[in-house]
């Protein structure tokens, strides 16, 4: 894994060089983390010429959740000054080793760090490095691919085990807490990112955060859950009807939501712009009288972060690569009645094996529990 991640600060380094910039500053935590295999809290990574070096507050701790660095990475502990900023002492080990200039994260770096550099460092050309790291992300290896599909295979069974057990009285808030305990309990370092669960009224709501309203029979049950595992994050959407046969508009609504997300899911194929799938699953909608129901995108990128580009959405730029994952989520929320979210991880693949992979695979029958 150490030539892995010496490759990927190789091609950095190749690009900083090639724009004219002596070394690279990465402050992101997932763009640490994708470069040396590990992310220590306030840590930064200084990639330059025959010596990469990790700044850390403190040591790694080697926590699945924070990863383990490179063996042939340079780790340096800063000592326990107040104030002491690895990305301030990052941009002066630079200066000091020759560099007259270092690409920094603008998008990420904080206006206060930025004016500490010049500062502190005032001979030091700081440039941008843009989202470099970022487009490196964008298409995974299979070593990646792997662990999405472990943590997929995670967050699968949680959901799985939670609908064998009963439901009716439970609150929003028990039951997502439930499901964040089972990630853990199958092997995740944690959940994925806040675990939505909304129930009648709340349910198909985007980002619904969950409250102590308890699930009662004839409801619209939604779930959204992701696990993370090693640092690589997935999702998985579903809705159920609870306790009972689903009525009528249940049944129509879901059958609209279920036809527009195998559009976005067909779409998925190498060379595609992302818009396309968008406007696939969309069109769906809009046909069947529930256009304005979608939210402003069908989905986007997934890896070291839950929410990555690319984005799938009537504006996306850039067309999709193979192993590139992604979710599709398309869902309609009717206020005051309800609605339902379908939401899948998948990675793109060419035709020629098999087309787009699915990495969750619950059911995505309409069932009455």
């Amino acid at each position: 894994m150490s030539e892995l991640y010496a490759v990927r600060r190789a091609r950095l380094r190749d690009r900083c060089a090639a724009v004219g910039s002596a070394a690279a500053l990465v402050s992101r935590p997932a763009n640490i983390r994708y470069l040396t295999g590990c992310a220590p809290a306030g840590a930064a990574l200084l990639v330059h010429e025959g010596d990469d070096t990790l700044l850390c507050p403190s040591p790694p701790t080697g926590e699945p959740s924070e990863g383990r660095p490179a063996e042939d990475l340079r780790v340096s502990v800063l000592p326990s000054a107040p104030g002491g900023d690895p990305v301030v002492a990052a941009a002066e080990y630079a200066a000091r080793a020759g560099a007259d200039s270092v690409a920094v994260e603008e998008h990420h770096l904080t206006v206060a760090r930025h004016r500490t550099i010049s500062l502190v460092v005032p001979r030091l050309r700081l440039d941008d490095l843009g989202c470099a790291v970022e487009t490196q992300r964008l298409v995974k290896d299979e070593d990646e691919i792997a662990c999405l599909r472990i943590a997929a295979e995670i967050a699968d069974q949680a959901l799985g085990e939670l609908l064998e057990s009963i439901l009716v009285g439970r609150t929003e808030r028990h039951l997502a807490l439930e499901l964040e305990r089972r990630l853990v309990d199958h092997g995740a370092d944690g959940p994925a990112f806040p675990t939505s669960v909304g129930t009648g009224p709340h349910s198909g709501r985007p980002g619904h955060v969950p409250t102590d309203r308890r699930v009662e029979e004839g409801d619209f049950l939604s779930v959204n859950v992701g696990a993370n595992y090693r640092g690589y994050r997935c999702e998985i959407g579903r809705t159920f009807v609870i306790g009972s046969t689903p009525a009528d508009w249940q049944i129509e609504l879901y059958d609209v939501v279920f036809a527009a997300q195998r559009a976005g899911r067909q779409a998925l194929v190498p060379g595609v712009e992302c818009r396309e799938v968008d406007h696939a699953a969309r069109t769906v909608l809009e046909g069947a009288g529930y256009g304005a129901g979608l939210g402003p995108r069908t989905g986007h990128g997934v890896g070291l972060e839950i929410d990555e580009d690319p984005q799938l959405s009537p504006a996306a730029m850039g067309k999709l690569d193979a192993c590139v994952p992604v979710t599709v989520a398309p869902g309609v929320h009717l206020p005051g009645r309800g609605g339902v979210r379908i939401d899948d991880t998948l990675v793109v693949r060419p035709e020629t094996d098999g087309g787009p992979e699915l990495l969750t695979i619950t059911t995505k029958e309409l069932l009455a529990l």
